[in-house]
């Protein structure tokens, strides 16, 4: 998905300024600048074409909002059919409805004026949303030109730069299918269990830390993961390769993300007489607390 980068939007003043625990923050606006920026509804459909036309789709940034105000909408209205309620939805609920990609192309662009002539200055970077690493990126400018729309300008300035950026996403997506998908994972204890990482469990005794190392090293592509942090309340795995792809129980190839990989870990976890609730901080990270739902 093509997105405005923050400072594109906030810098032209399509921005969201809230209080936030006494500290004021400061977001990018993208319904508003999507409705009210010609030139950025022009680029961002050129920038689509170009990359369907080299076999990357895109999805639709305008068109995701909109589903999501439609959404909105018909869950203010629906209610139950027996007592008249109202769905449930959290504070949390209604910040993860947001549109979902997995690899954001975050553009910034500035037509410049020489002259009588125009042209643009574009800075182009391909982030993974799991991660929010960069996986390509590209920056220029254009030739001058006394006619050129803006989507034409931003055409001829990213076409001699295209393939090196695509080939940077494709190096991307061999990696992941050759080595899993990269999340993080937070193991968390909640106050009130009794017990904690370092407790003893199994037939063999051995410490929780160690069952879930353990469990990781037999589930990750190659064993591959990295513990960064860990006490005994809590255990912190970043780099974390999770598989593409999985057969389940009735012989079926499913995608694994990172709600299902974790989902995997609370089970085993509950044969052991645990109980965990399962949080999931957007696409590419999730917290296991372990204790209670």
């Amino acid at each position: 998905m093509v997105v405005p980068s923050d400072q594109y939007c906030i810098s032209r003043g399509y921005k969201m300024v809230f209080q936030n625990q006494g500290m004021t923050q400061t977001l990018p606006d993208y319904k508003t600048a999507m409705q009210s920026d010609p030139d950025l509804r022009l680029v961002i459909t050129k920038m689509g074409q170009i990359m369907a036309d080299r076999g990357f789709p895109l999805k639709d940034l305008e068109q995701e909002l909109k589903n999501l105000e439609q959404e909105r909408a018909e869950s203010s209205m629906l209610t139950s059919s027996s007592s008249g309620s109202e769905m449930a939805e959290s504070p949390i609920d209604a910040l993860k409805r947001v549109a979902k990609a997995d690899i954001i192309l975050d553009l910034d662009f500035d037509i410049k004026r020489q002259g009588p002539q125009k042209y643009i200055v574009f800075n182009l970077r391909g982030l993974d949303a799991y991660t929010a690493k960069q996986v390509a990126g590209v920056a220029g400018a254009g030739n001058p030109s006394a006619a050129a729309s803006p989507e034409l300008l931003l055409e001829e300035a990213v076409l001699s730069h295209m393939d090196n950026f695509n080939a940077g996403l494709q190096r991307h997506f061999d990696d992941m299918f050759a080595n899993g998908r990269e999340v993080k994972v937070m193991i968390r204890v909640w106050a009130n269990w009794g017990q904690n990482l370092e407790s003893e469990f199994g037939p063999e005794s051995k410490e929780l830390s160690e069952i879930i190392d353990d469990w990781f090293f037999d589930n990750c592509v190659q064993g591959r993961f990295n513990l960064s942090d860990a006490s005994e309340n809590f255990m912190r795995f970043e780099q974390v390769r999770i598989p593409m792809m999985r057969t389940d129980e009735r012989g079926r190839e499913r995608a694994v993300d990172t709600r299902s990989f974790v989902s995997d870990l609370r089970k085993y976890l509950s044969g052991m007489g645990i109980t965990s609730k399962l949080y999931l901080r957007g696409l590419g990270e999730a917290w296991l607390i372990l204790g209670e739902k």
